[in-house]
């Protein structure tokens, strides 16, 4: 009797649990784990699903480093960014394409998007909200979010999906 009912509950625990991995709030959509690109990567990264000669439109979903370079009504336009090591003394920087370069993207950020800054969601924030990587811990608000977009070159990991950006993960310089 006993070993009938754990066998029920497991069965009854596994299915709640493979239903718990489909699920989830309504309206809201599960964003896929997409793999990290190299946060000091010294080249751009590569987009060959991407047709730069037609008209500025979103990435591929994945996860972009790069840098928000206009923001206007819910639209942000971005290019990849590349990390160059400083000189002796010096101190890297992130650099994007050459002027003139067409390698750039437009998509809406989602209402839902979240920033998550390397400042505490203060720009020149004293208190550094970083991990190991270098980049940013601090959920924001939508108004910092929005300010971050503003403000552009503030080089980041950016996710898309569907076309939105759903993330913006800062990167510490």
């Amino acid at each position: 009797m006993i070993s009938h009912i754990r066998a029920m509950l497991g069965i009854t625990a596994t299915t709640a649990a493979a239903l718990a991995l489909f699920a989830t709030p309504a309206g809201a959509t599960a964003i896929p784990h997409y793999k990290l690109p190299k946060v000091y990567g010294t080249t751009f990264q590569a987009d060959p699903k991407h047709d730069f000669t037609k008209h500025i439109s979103p990435r591929h979903n994945g996860i972009l480093r790069g840098w928000v370079v206009f923001y206007h009504g819910g639209v942000a336009e971005y290019q990849p960014v590349k990390w160059v090591p400083g000189k002796p003394g010096q101190d890297g920087f992130f650099a994007g394409p050459p002027e003139g370069d067409v390698t750039a993207y437009a998509s809406r950020v989602s209402a839902k998007a979240v920033l998550y800054s390397v400042s505490n969601c203060h720009p020149g924030g004293a208190k550094a909200t970083i991990d190991r990587r270098g980049l940013g811990t601090k959920a924001c608000s939508h108004k910092a979010l929005v300010a971050h977009l503003k403000t552009g070159h503030v080089a980041a990991m950016i996710t898309v999906y569907h076309g939105q950006i759903v993330k913006i993960q800062e990167i510490s310089v």
